[in-house]
């Protein structure tokens, strides 16, 4: 039973999947806190989707992977931010306009210059065949995107949680909001060759979404989605080998599953929190009726 158990490990690459993907996991989780709080749920999408023309640029030119992906979701943010701030559209409308235009060239791109580039890898990922590379890539990105969160959370979260209380003590509010969109680019460019285009938009927001129905202050939230984020990717890569799965399905598919299992049992912010407080204010008018005894 136990050599059983085991087996994922003697196998490299699996070895190497379920570190990638804790890594990854936990990473995309500690964003995912600001993310949430800022309410850029749509953002995280709007990237992931818009770096697939960079991606194909990036094989046709002879550049490096993370590199073309990196510059399209820089250009992508730039677009959003500039298109927001010179129209009267609504910033959603802004988001789906610019990630499916984007989304769509990186389509036309690929299908005019055929390569190894393949568009099942670019949506779904190909955790189990991660070059040496493109491991090195985004460990790296993970890295310094932990060290830009770690020494910039106080400033980034009162950014995310009031930007004009943020603006009128003195912080720079358009450098701290460029900080974000850039680790949120290059986060997704190394979840990218992970879980793929659909999928890293998940473990992005699942995380931080879950433990932020279970607590009410942010260290708290942090800690909770990290270890989520960290816990879950390993489970679902390690039952990915059994199960015969995509890894990145496995992932996502457990971080859905705690979702909803604190959406119904968080003990303050749950579905069955809200109906047994619901249930006790209509008990109140009821018990204030009745006749007291002389």
């Amino acid at each position: 039973m136990i050599d059983y158990l085991l087996e994922p490990f003697t196998y490299g690459y699996m070895v190497k999947a379920i570190l990638a993907s804790a890594l990854i996991g936990g990473v995309c989780a500690f964003l995912s806190c600001f993310i949430t709080l800022k309410g850029w749920s749509l953002m995280g999408d709007a990237l992931s989707h818009s770096i697939v023309p960079g991606v194909s640029l990036a094989y046709i030119f002879g550049l490096p992977f993370s590199l073309g992906a990196f510059a399209a979701g820089l250009m992508a943010a730039a677009g959003m931010a500039f298109v927001r701030s010179n129209t009267r559209i609504r910033e959603d409308a802004v988001i789906g306009v610019v990630f499916s235009t984007f989304f769509a060239l990186g389509l036309v791109l690929i299908s005019l210059y055929p390569s190894n580039i393949q568009l099942k890898t670019i949506v779904l990922g190909n955790t189990l065949g991660i070059s040496d590379e493109d491991t090195l890539q985004f460990i790296i990105i993970s890295v310094v995107t932990l060290i830009v969160l770690g020494c910039l959370r106080r400033d980034l979260l009162l950014f995310c949680f009031d930007p004009n209380h943020a603006r009128s003590i003195g912080l720079n509010v358009r450098m701290l909001h460029m900080t974000l969109l850039t680790l949120l680019a290059a986060t997704a460019v190394a979840a990218l060759q992970v879980v793929g285009a659909c999928l890293v938009v998940a473990m992005l927001i699942t995380p931080g979404a879950t433990a932020y129905l279970l607590t009410d202050r942010f260290e708290r939230m942090q800690q909770i989605a990290v270890t989520l984020g960290l816990g879950l990717s390993l489970a679902g890569a390690y039952a990915s080998y059994y199960l015969d799965a995509s890894v990145g399905g496995c992932v996502v598919v457990l971080q859905t599953l705690a979702f909803m299992a604190a959406l119904v049992f968080a003990p303050r912010h749950g579905l069955l929190a809200h109906r047994r407080r619901r249930h006790a204010a209509l008990q109140l008018p009821s018990a204030a009726a009745q006749p007291s005894e002389p």
